[in-house]
């Protein structure tokens, strides 16, 4: 009997947007990106508010994210979620890990690591949070919770990404253990996502480039907690004219829900699409043609 290759799970993908604002280019870009990536496969595309950062939070910045895709043509094949209605499960996927040995308290504060780090940079050592607390407190009071990463040559993690092709990171000598939950009570992104991607069933992730550094921890995490690992395609930034990342700190502009065809149009020639189609569904449907035509997975497994 020939063994067969297992069937690929139903694609779906997500939006994830922070409220720290309404969208702007940058993350249309994003949010186009992955809605035509799960049209173009037949598959889900549902939206996350990652509002767990409470102090960076704009109120009513959710929503008026949620209008503005919606004059776009982009809808959510589920209700949108908010992770801060879901943090028992960040607690959850804690305990798990802790019962396993897997975590442990951090006592350090952000000052002696930031001195440890200067340290390490003069004696041009590796530039990783140095495991200060790995075997224990020494007398500090717990204020974090980190993840043990591997030593050695397990450290060293790699994945493939769609666009930006082969990427590795020694989580051991580039990161060190990093945090899970903070100092200041609240959780981190990466475990947060990992867990809401996990239970979500999402296969593919499509996302911004700047966060390619954070994907090796993101896997690291899925195999500790037993979840699958989505497939990954980060789309470059976008800049301003100083090159700098286009965000709500450097001057970008809220997308003007009147001209929403405008809008996607500039979204689309960063990622390489050009189209005529003088109506929104018109020109969603042409970006998504393109889109299939250079993204689309083909074949066995797909």
């Amino acid at each position: 009997m020939t063994a067969t290759a297992p069937a690929r799970r139903a694609y779906r993908g997500r939006f994830a947007p922070s409220p720290t604002g309404p969208l702007h280019l940058g993350s249309l870009v994003t949010a186009l990106a992955s809605w035509l990536d799960a049209r173009a496969h037949g598959g889900q595309w549902l939206v996350r508010i990652e509002d767990i950062d409470y102090p960076r939070c704009v109120p009513g910045a959710d929503q008026q994210i949620l209008d503005t895709l919606a004059r776009l043509g982009m809808h959510p094949d589920e209700p949108p979620v908010w992770q801060s209605r879901r943090e028992a499960h960040y607690a959850s996927a804690l305990q798990r890990l802790e019962a396993a040995g897997l975590v442990y308290p951090c006592g350090c504060s952000r000052k002696e690591i930031a001195d440890s780090l200067a340290h390490a940079r003069e004696r041009h050592q590796t530039l990783a949070y140095p495991g200060t607390c790995r075997h224990g407190l020494n007398g500090k009071l717990p204020r974090a919770w980190r993840v043990r990463v591997p030593d050695g040559d397990a450290a060293m993690l790699c994945f493939d990404d769609r666009w930006q092709h082969r990427q590795c990171q020694d989580l051991a000598t580039e990161l060190g253990d990093f945090v899970l939950r903070r100092a200041d009570g609240m959780w981190a992104y990466q475990l947060a996502v990992v867990v809401d991607d996990g239970l979500q069933g999402i296969t593919d992730i499509v996302r911004g480039a700047d966060l390619l550094d954070s994907t090796p921890r993101q896997i690291h995490l899925q195999r500790l907690l037993g979840l699958p690992t989505p497939a990954y395609l980060h789309v470059p930034v976008v800049c301003n004219e100083a090159g700098e990342k286009l965000s709500k700190q450097t001057g970008a502009q809220a997308i003007d829900t009147l001209a929403p065809l405008d809008a996607l149009r500039q979204a689309g020639a960063h990622l390489g699409i050009d189209s005529e189609r003088a109506d929104v569904a018109g020109w969603l449907a042409d970006a998504t043609a393109q889109w299939a035509a250079r993204w689309l997975r083909r074949g066995p497994g797909n």
